[in-house]
């Protein structure tokens, strides 16, 4: 997964990562099985190690997801998180700031949403809309831009150093599978409900957010909160490598089982 991770202070060039790639897995339904059967495995391990985590309340996990529309977002928190007790994970989508919200700093609701102690939080779009939608749109300056690349390292350093491991996921879909994801969506009855003519309109800016999140990723991630570019045109290698990265992050938390309350001869216990 290390291919994946984009180096802190390194440039950015989205077109030099295939959204396609799959690495050992070739692209055909063997390939695609036996990623599956892995993924499946991956899932079941993030399941125990989950209740670990909520289990000893002193370490959390948050998982950023961003990425141009259609590439999965809600795919993959559906089929990565599906062996999770919904208990220990809290699932946040950050939409347009309300009137309260705008009265405050950008953060401000943000950090209200960061996962607690034993907990998993998956934020799906975040405070990087702020310097993503903002800045291909016009709405802020480059220079508060800037600002906010800065102050964003300086917050996810506070949740880091307060006891919660960051993983943030580009979900990297080519322009030709946005297309057909979104034609997919008008003809499919059941998926007409997920159109939205906005995305029409966020799509001729295609180039614009390619530059606006080379620029995020390549200020931004840092060696306690990495970005990692996830090919994302094939849902099954994308659910893979997610799965992969969460579950290495929660094995080197090194959770072990909390010991049973003291004083208590569980040997001779008798419930009656």
């Amino acid at each position: 997964m290390k291919d994946y991770c984009v180096k802190p202070g390194s440039p950015l060039k989205l077109d030099r990562h295939d959204p396609d790639h799959t690495a050992a897995y070739k692209k055909t339904d063997q390939g695609k099985d036996k990623a599956k059967a892995v993924t499946a495995e991956l899932t079941g391990r993030l399941g125990e190690l989950q209740e670990r985590l909520y289990a000893n309340g002193t370490r959390s996990l948050l998982i950023v997801l961003q990425g141009m529309d259609t590439s999965g977002k809600d795919g993959t928190i559906k089929s990565v998180m599906s062996g999770v007790n919904p208990q220990g994970c809290k699932v946040v989508s950050f939409k347009a700031p309300s009137s309260e919200e705008l009265g405050h700093d950008f953060l401000w609701r943000v950090h209200q949403k960061a996962p607690s102690h034993g907990q998993i939080g998956i934020f799906n779009r975040s405070h990087y809309e702020d310097v993503l939608i903002t800045r291909v749109h016009g709405w802020v300056s480059d220079k508060v831009v800037r600002q906010r690349f800065d102050q964003i390292k300086e917050f996810e350093e506070l949740l880091y150093e307060s006891g919660t491991t960051i993983l943030k996921f580009f979900l990297h879909i080519s322009k030709d599978e946005q297309k057909e994801r979104l034609e997919e969506r008008i003809h499919d009855p059941e998926k007409r409900w997920k159109f939205n003519e906005g995305d029409l309109e966020e799509r001729k800016l295609w180039k614009n957010y390619m530059e606006a999140f080379e620029d995020m990723m390549a200020a931004t991630s840092t060696d306690h909160a990495p970005w990692y570019i996830v090919p994302a045109n094939r849902k099954w290698y994308r659910n893979f490598v997610v799965a992969n990265c969460v579950v290495d992050a929660l094995e080197k938390m090194k959770l072990r089982t909390p010991t049973a309350p003291a004083g208590v001869n569980f040997e001779t216990l008798k419930i009656v």
